[in-house]
């Protein structure tokens, strides 16, 4: 799809076949199958208040398939590809990184699919005669905002990608053929109006979880400051007063009351119970979220299918099969060193309370039995090493210093997978590695933010679970990135310290065995480890090396925006910002080649996508189609 055909009548036959909006028994915004319509439905009060709704579907669309990581997350400091490599250019810069990229287009047309549907109901909203829920200008307002605020959502993630791109505010009821790519300082400032309209219109609270509230306005309004504010040589209209803005904004959001933190890290990933999961997808500390539905025919067109990216191999190993809890192993991105060393995983919970290191056997026909040579007494030769229910094999995070023995590794009763083994020479050798060939990456650590096991089948790659695409904590990182900005260290710190606080071992919290067994830490120590953890100005004022600095960083204003960005992956890890927070901090060719080799190729040219070829193959300049030379010049450079 391209621009000109997603612009056109209002694409109401897909977006009302698919779901008229985001329902399921968590989530209050219902739907309705309709049947046959025209455009005259959205002359109709009902036809409006589905057309808001469906102004939040696209949201959907960046959790919808492979290109979430790979638009998102891959190409970066804190992770590569795995053993299976379905899209790894996206990782390594090659050449298949061009603008027949099928992602490249399916990014660009959802999203303007999404602005379209808002600008129709931006423009008929005011003008309806309603008789319930639109019948006040209150009513019509409120909606209105919301539109505004997922249209700003929509252009927000486009200029991020794209740069300079078609800026469309009004709706598109006929074919149009005409685009031409508006200014990134044109595209923020209207990112920016429609932001601030979002913020002053939209209502506090919500009884309709998944709906944009005023909080999410100003989450966004502050993020969208940050990002104008903060570029150096890309020209995105920054003013004097952005970071003051990105600050204030902030600042709403933090002092509201509205938003709270979860006093455990755990618990907005708890997938414990079913009811947990509601619990933690439905969180006080979620600012805003992309819906999917429980029934899965109703989850949108793919459904969340992220849950089946961040896996490892395992139904391959000794007691294990597949299952729903363990998730389907496509193992397509990977943690880099990187994000496994700027955590100080002995005092920082967060670490081992996003990663699973620990598979429990759940297959009694595949367990190995004890031999001659490895059974720890005679009287265990042939006997099953373990059983059901017991660990089947560990992933080791350690460290060069701290490696695994081989004789250790042969002698345990479960798989042992390390980072860092001793072998029978004595020397320290890779175990698992996401700097090895492809071919030894099916074994890591292994987020669970994603892990959905309440789809209907082990086979069902829908995944069911929301989206989450702002939470509290991302406000405080933003705030004190805008402090830090203006040279309030103090402010900044006091920000991220809370977030540390959240992130401590607090007292009588009992640690994981893995604390005293590999990162140093005591056996039955349950005091407080927040006086370890808590962040001074000499973690950037000096070249601190637990901060990992890259060697051109020098400066305490630059060491601090690189400080913001290691902490924004000890707090969000894998959560689909990384590629956007490299490219407009500007720091994409510094720490995506150095943390990540893989990355390697990168150039200049990869701090943009290029422009849809699908795009510049459709739309006409004075009535005719472009020619190669316009298209090159409607293309970013060096694609």
């Amino acid at each position: 799809m391209n621009i000109n055909r997603t612009l056109r009548v209002a694409g109401f036959l897909s977006l009302l076949g698919m779901g008229l909006g985001l329902s399921s028994c968590k989530d209050f915004l219902e739907e309705e199958q309709v049947a046959t319509l025209t455009n005259d439905y959205f002359n109709t009060e009902q036809g409006l208040e589905d057309l808001v709704k469906a102004g939040y579907e696209q949201t959907r669309y960046k959790f919808a398939n492979e290109h979430s990581y790979a638009m998102f997350n891959f190409g970066v400091d804190e992770m590569t590809h795995a053993d299976q490599i379905n899209v790894y250019w996206w990782n390594i810069y090659d050449a298949r990184l061009n603008p027949s990229d099928g992602f490249v287009d399916g990014v660009w047309t959802a999203n303007y699919d999404g602005i379209n549907r808002c600008n129709i109901g931006i423009a008929r909203i005011p003008g309806i005669q309603g008789t319930t829920t639109l019948r006040t200008d209150a009513q019509k307002t409120q909606r209105v905002a919301e539109l505004r605020f997922l249209r700003a959502y929509y252009y927000f993630q486009l200029v991020q990608q794209y740069g300079a791109i078609p800026l469309v505010l009004q709706p598109s009821e006929g074919v149009q053929l005409e685009y031409t790519r508006a200014p990134v300082p044109d595209v923020y400032r209207a990112i920016i109006s429609d932001l601030r309209f979002a913020a002053t219109n939209l209502a506090p609270t919500t009884a309709e979880f998944g709906r944009a509230t005023q909080g999410a306005a100003q989450h966004y309004l502050a993020k969208a400051y940050l990002t104008r504010g903060s570029a150096v040589a890309d020209q995105r209209g920054q003013r004097p007063t952005d970071i003051d803005s990105a600050a204030f904004y902030a600042d709403q959001v933090i002092t509201g009351g509205r938003y709270v933190l979860e006093n455990d890290y755990a618990r907005l990933f708890d997938i414990s119970s079913y009811a947990n999961s509601v619990a933690a997808q439905t969180s006080r500390e979620i600012i805003f979220s992309s819906q999917f539905n429980n029934v899965v025919a109703l989850a949108g067109r793919f459904g969340n299918r992220v849950h089946s990216y961040f896996t490892l191999q395992y139904d391959t190993e000794p007691g294990m099969t597949r299952d729903l809890l363990n998730d389907r192993p496509f193992r397509r991105i990977m943690p880099t060193n990187y994000a496994m060393d700027i955590f100080d995983r002995r005092n920082d919970s967060r670490f081992y309370k996003m990663m699973k290191t620990a598979w429990i056997a759940n297959n009694a026909g595949n367990i190995e039995t004890w031999t001659a040579a490895n059974a720890p007494t005679p009287a265990q030769v042939g006997q099953r090493k373990f059983a059901v229910g017991d660990t089947a094999f560990f992933v080791v995070v350690n460290t060069p210093q701290n490696p695994v023995p081989q004789a250790t590794i042969n002698r345990t009763r479960y798989r042992i997978f390390a980072r860092y083994v001793r072998n029978a020479a004595g020397n320290v050798v890779p175990g698992f590695s996401p700097t090895a060939d492809v071919g030894l990456r099916n074994k890591f650590p292994q987020l669970v933010k994603y892990i959905d096991p309440f789809r209907p089948s082990v086979a069902e790659e829908a995944g069911t679970k929301d989206g989450i695409l702002a939470r509290f904590a991302e406000t405080y990182l933003i705030a004190a990135e805008a402090y830090g900005r203006k040279g309030d260290y103090t402010k900044a710190l006091q920000y991220v310290n809370i977030l540390r606080a959240r992130a401590a071992y607090k007292a009588g919290e009992v640690r994981p065995n893995v604390n005293y067994r590999f990162e140093g830490g005591t056996r039955g120590d349950v005091t407080s480890t927040l006086p370890a953890l808590t962040a001074t100005m000499a973690n950037f004022s000096t070249n601190d090396p637990k901060e990992m600095y890259p060697p051109s960083v020098t400066s305490t204003q630059d060491r601090f925006v690189h400080f913001i960005l290691n902490e924004r992956t000890r707090e969000l890890l894998g959560e689909l910002h990384r590629w956007e927070d490299l490219a407009r901090t500007e720091t994409l060719l510094v720490r995506a080649p150095y943390f990540n080799p893989d990355a390697a190729a990168i150039r200049p040219i990869h701090k943009l996508r290029p422009i849809p070829q699908t795009h510049l193959e459709r739309i006409f300049r004075n009535g005719q189609p472009l020619t190669n030379e316009q298209r090159q010049s409607e293309q970013n450079p060096g694609y």
